[in-house]
């Protein structure tokens, strides 16, 4: 890393302390699992190996606060108070990423920007937010019916592994009859339905 690339005054040992205090021990292992995934892809499709770390590192670091610290936030933070009619699968990047510029000091809109997509994608995706996406549906804990072929396309195809991503995932929440964020409606259709 050269000095240009400073994205956190945190060492990774502090962010990932910082981090780890958020979350139990299982949500944690899952997101050293999205790191190892993220960097990965990085990796492969010439990203910055350190945003794709520390993006990864914090895209669940509000994932287990309470409903009431979400909904004050949305509050006062003037979110669209529409968003508080949805939940935490929602909360936890859009309005997590705001926890994380203020309590972690993380400032780089990048990094912001992944975290607050990782669970609806969108229709436009940088590098990065396409990284967090679908290392978060990857990672190496993962275990269930697709996720094999979803880290086969990953390997050979990010934009493929994207639209497979949120094709299963709509099915899955459709098969669930749960309302749909329209996020992940606009995700589908220009990553799926090409539209």
């Amino acid at each position: 890393m050269n000095n240009s690339e400073i994205y956190t005054e945190l060492d990774r040992e502090l962010l990932i302390q910082k981090v780890q205090m958020q979350m139990s021990e299982k949500r944690f292992r899952h997101v050293l699992g999205v790191e190892e995934a993220a960097i990965a892809l990085a990796g492969k499709y010439g990203a910055s190996i350190e945003k794709a770390s520390i993006a990864a590192l914090v895209h669940d670091y509000a994932k287990e606060r309470p409903d009431e610290e979400f909904q004050q936030t949305i509050r006062k933070e003037g979110f669209d108070l529409d968003l508080l009619h949805w939940g935490n699968e929602i909360w936890h990047g859009l309005v997590g990423a705001n926890l994380v510029q203020r309590e972690l000091g993380i400032d780089d809109e990048e990094i912001l920007q992944a975290m607050r997509v990782h669970t609806t994608g969108a229709a436009e995706m940088s590098l990065l937010d396409k990284i967090i996406y679908v290392a978060d549906y990857i990672e190496p804990g993962r275990n269930f019916p697709g996720v094999e072929q979803a880290r086969e396309l990953a390997i050979v195809d990010l934009d493929a592994a994207v639209a497979y991503e949120t094709k299963h995932t709509l099915a899955y929440l459709v098969e669930k009859e749960v309302p749909i964020y329209p996020k992940t409606l606009e995700t589908y259709n220009k990553w799926v339905a090409k539209k």
